[in-house]
């Protein structure tokens, strides 16, 4: 599903070309084991040079068990700024996944005159991928076809939750995903060392966890190419910060606001 906007990672998933030159690194000695928490509602500023041009808004739904196997549902909203003068854009992604961010159902939905919507329902014990493309309004369905696979896949938002649940490993792994009605790869380099990142909602520094990467395909919000994040250093992998290059250039995400009261972005220590 082609997009002409910014990722988990969700995704998931969150980031920019060049490394900052003023990095400070300490070293975190313990792995911690992370959690996907029902309820979660998180917002992101987007920001493009000096202007913010946008928003985007991750939750988890529920969680449900079958076959003893927890499958969560998470959605992001995506929206642009009203009167933006180079970009329009409203969108929904839904995502289904299982406890090891495989997708069992996709969806997402770009918001305009003539609203449209692409689906992905994964069915692991056929070994399917079922597509449907088509529009809201009139229900009108334009593909409707089978894709045969022996693998498993993440999706484009299921990816945003992968790359978080494994944030503090220091591991080079390359995912499959099911994007585009292509079967694709990202490449993800995970660090354990500790970053200190400062964001506007905080007044302090707060202690992360690093990641870059690559995409071979343009993604959800229009991601394609190298990618950096920062999470937060803690059992919860709140993405702090990304960079990543999209359509218009390179664009940062920066938290906003949480719904959360028993969390708070925890402070670096050098």
């Amino acid at each position: 599903m082609k997009n002409n906007f910014i990722l988990i990672l969700s995704l998931i998933l969150l980031f920019s070309p060049l490394p900052s030159s003023n990095k400070v690194y300490s070293f975190t000695t313990d792995y911690k084991p992370k959690k996907i928490i029902v309820g979660e509602d998180i917002t992101y500023v987007v920001k493009y040079l000096a202007f913010e041009i946008g928003e985007v808004r991750l939750k988890v739904i529920s969680s449900t068990t079958e076959k003893n196997d927890t499958l969560y549902s998470a959605i992001a909203f995506i929206d642009s700024y009203y009167g933006i003068p180079f970009v329009d854009l409203h969108q929904i992604y839904e995502t289904k996944f299982d406890q090891k961010q495989n997708s069992r159902y996709f969806k997402g939905t770009i918001i305009k005159s003539d609203t449209t919507f692409t689906i992905y329902q994964f069915d692991k014990t056929i070994k399917t991928i079922h597509i449907k493309k088509g529009r809201e309004r009139t229900n009108e369905i334009w593909t409707d076809s089978l894709y045969k696979t022996d693998n498993d896949y993440l999706d484009g938002l299921s990816l945003f939750y992968y790359a978080r649940m494994r944030t503090g490993l220091q591991k080079k792994l390359t995912v499959p995903v099911f994007i585009n009605e292509k079967f694709e790869k990202t490449h993800i380099n995970f660090y354990k060392e500790n970053e200190n990142q400062d964001i506007d909602a905080v007044n302090y520094d707060i202690d992360c966890v690093y990641l870059d990467g690559e995409t071979e395909f343009r993604g959800i919000f229009g991601l394609t190419g190298y990618f950096e994040g920062w999470f937060s250093n803690d059992e919860y992998a709140i993405p702090i910060r990304a960079k990543m290059q999209v359509i218009i250039g390179s664009i940062t995400l920066e938290l906003k606001n949480w719904n959360r009261r028993e969390w708070m972005p925890p402070k670096y220590k050098d």
